[in-house]
C-alpha cells in the first residue's frame, strides 16, 4: 500500500484537528507534519517534502495562495476554508479540491478518491529536475496561476525574475533563468540564449541563421535567435 506524505496547515488547531480526524478512515495517508502560519509550513515542506497538504486560504500576515507563491515545488493541493468566495479562485489554480470548514464526511471522501487517483496516476521520479507533470503555482499581481509544466512554452530572463509564457497568458514569477534551468527537464526546456529558454515540443520551423547560428520559430507565433554556443550545442544534441 501507497503511503501519501501529508501536511495540514491552518492557523486553528481545532481546525487541523478535524482534518487529521477525518484522515484516520484512509490509511494511505499519514500525517507528517502541521503548521500553523506560512513561513513555518514553508519549512516543513521544503524539509519533508510531502505529496499533499491540506491548505487554509485565510491565514494571518500570509494566505495560503501566499504559501503556494514562495514554493519552487509545489505539492497537490486540498484548500480548506470557512469562506466559500473563494472556490473560483482556487479552481482556477487546478487544486484537487476545495472543502468549507467544517467538513462533511461524505464530501471528505470524494475528495480523498480524486486525490488518491492523482497521486497514484503521477509516477514518481527520483531527481531534482522536476516531472512534466508537475504544476508550478505563480501569483502576478491580483492573478493566480497554477500552470502544469508541459504548458509553458516560452520563458525570458528578467534579471532576477523570470517571465513564464503559456497559452495565451503570461506571468512574472521570483525565480531567475539559471536556478530554472537547474529545475526543468533539460530534454525538454532549451536554454537557447542567455535570457531565453524553449520548451522544444513547441518547435514549428528552425532555419540556419547568420554566423552559424539557429533561428527557431515555435508554434505559437515566437521566433528566436539561438546563440553561437546554443547552436552548436542544439544541432550535437539533435545530430543535424
Amino acid at each position: 500500500m501507497n503511503l501519501f506524505k501529508t501536511i495540514i496547515i491552518d492557523d486553528e488547531r481545532l481546525a487541523r484537528e478535524e482534518v487529521k480526524r477525518a484522515l484516520t478512515n484512509f490509511k494511505e495517508f499519514e500525517v507528517i507534519g502541521e503548521a500553523s502560519y506560512v513561513d513555518e509550513a514553508i519549512s516543513l515542506i521544503e524539509e519533508l517534502k510531502p505529496d499533499l497538504i491540506f491548505l487554509d486560504i485565510h491565514m494571518p500576515e500570509k494566505s495560503g495562495f501566499d504559501l503556494l507563491e514562495e514554493l519552487t515545488t509545489v505539492p497537490e493541493v486540498v484548500f480548506t476554508t470557512a469562506y466559500d468566495q473563494y472556490a473560483v479562485k482556487a479552481f482556477e489554480l487546478n487544486a484537487l479540491d476545495y472543502l468549507v470548514k467544517p467538513l462533511r464526511e461524505e464530501r471528505f471522501a470524494k475528495t480523498i478518491e480524486k486525490v488518491k487517483q492523482e497521486l497514484i496516476d503521477n509516477t514518481e521520479v527520483v531527481s531534482t529536475v522536476l516531472p512534466m507533470h508537475q504544476k508550478i503555482f505563480i501569483k502576478d499581481g491580483e492573478k493566480c496561476h497554477f500552470i502544469p509544466l508541459t504548458e509553458i512554452h516560452f520563458i525570458e530572463s528578467l534579471d532576477n525574475y523570470a517571465r513564464l509564457f503559456f497559452g495565451k497568458e503570461k506571468a512574472m514569477i521570483k525565480r531567475s533563468l539559471n536556478l530554472l534551468s537547474e529545475k526543468l527537464d533539460p530534454k525538454v526546456f532549451f536554454r537557447v540564449n542567455r535570457s531565453q529558454m524553449i520548451n522544444i515540443h513547441y518547435i514549428k520551423e528552425i532555419h540556419p541563421y547568420f554566423n552559424n547560428k539557429l533561428q527557431i520559430t515555435l508554434t505559437t507565433g515566437e521566433t528566436l535567435e539561438v546563440s553561437s554556443r546554443q547552436s552548436v550545442k542544439f544541432k550535437n544534441w539533435n545530430s543535424l
